[in-house]
């Protein structure tokens, strides 16, 4: 079992990176909007909306490890001045571990200007409805990267399965091919 984490700012190609490694390798492709984008229309982005979606991921992680599958990618914005942020992925980490799996850590980061220009990809919006509304996705963007550092610091990460990718200059299918050779994958 393997477990990749890709993580890294909003509109950094964390999603379409997985699609990418999902088709180049056995491992099955759980993006962090799906459980948004399930539970947006019902709540909002709500407390609730936060509370079920955790939920409902820990139970999909539990299910998956215990599984036969060959693994999940699973893509995140972490940020790292928050601590509930590094518990959830130390909780995540565990629920994998404790099945004997091999955790992989991928950091994308990418110029702003390039992800202002991938917020409003016809690809990211076919798959994340709440982005639609492009003045505010690229407000919350802004936003966000001024309250929260959403890339590690050098030596911040201590995985020995990690790989950080500045993929502003490159496709997804490149990266996807980087992180596979990268982790035998």
């Amino acid at each position: 079992m393997k477990f990749v984490l890709i993580f890294g700012p909003q509109a950094v190609g964390k999603m379409t990176v997985g699609q990418e490694l999902a088709k180049v390798t056995d491992l099955k492709l759980f993006h962090n909007h799906m459980t948004i984008e399930l539970l947006e229309p019902l709540f909002g982005f709500s407390p609730e909306t936060w509370k079920l979606s955790s939920l409902f991921r820990t139970e999909i992680f539990k299910a998956v490890a215990e599984s036969n599958l060959k693994g999940l990618i699973f893509t995140y914005v972490w940020a790292f001045d928050q601590q509930e942020d590094w518990d959830f992925v130390d909780k995540t980490s565990e629920i994998f571990e404790s099945q004997g799996a091999t955790i992989y850590f991928v950091e994308l980061e990418a110029d702003i200007k390039e992800r202002l220009n991938r917020n409003k990809s016809p690809h990211r919006l076919k798959h994340k409805p709440t982005k639609r509304n492009i003045e505010w996705s690229e407000y919350e963007l802004k936003e966000t990267m001024k309250k929260h550092r959403l890339n590690s610091n050098k030596g911040e990460i201590k995985n020995k399965n990690y790989i950080k990718i500045n993929n502003t200059d490159l496709d997804a299918r490149e990266v996807a091919e980087i992180i596979s050779e990268k982790f035998n994958l």
